[in-house]
């Protein structure tokens, strides 16, 4: 294995299993989640359970996307989807930055996120393109038995 497709593995696993993580943690305890987030206000009280939740579903099912290419050998179509969901970290980067949260998490943490994300598709989407190959003539028809 190319020390580019290990990266781009690695850091593939590493998003699908970290959102995954923080969804599960929005699904599980929001209230302790929520301020880590980096916004300097969130929902609190019974209401906020639910807004947070889906949060948590939306962040739960982003990871198991990725997941799901990269178990399946889909890796052209990995790239592509990671390229797209380098797009969430940045949007919530800008959302913290524009709610004056904190500048250190919406660039340390959704910002870098942001970046490694869309790396990992551009290290997947440089991958060489492999074509299955066509199957045999005789190939796809089962030995028949042969009795005496």
């Amino acid at each position: 294995m190319s020390v580019k497709r290990a990266l781009a593995t690695g850091i593939t696993v590493l998003t699908g299993l970290g959102i995954s993580y923080v969804g599960l943690s929005y699904l599980l305890d929001p209230a302790a989640t929520a301020p880590a987030f980096g916004l300097p206000d969130w929902p609190r009280g019974g209401d906020a359970t639910g807004f947070l939740n889906v949060k948590g579903v939306r962040d739960l099912v982003s990871g198991l996307a990725v997941l799901t290419l990269l178990a399946t050998r889909q890796r052209r179509a990995l790239g592509w989807l990671m390229l797209v969901e380098s797009l969430t970290p940045l949007g919530d980067m800008l959302v913290v930055l524009n709610h004056h949260g904190s500048a250190a998490t919406a660039f340390g943490v959704h910002g870098l996120t942001a970046g490694a994300v869309a790396a990992a598709g551009v290290l997947l989407l440089g991958e060489p393109h492999r074509r299955p190959e066509p199957a045999r003539a005789g190939t796809d028809r089962p030995t028949a038995a042969v009795t005496a």
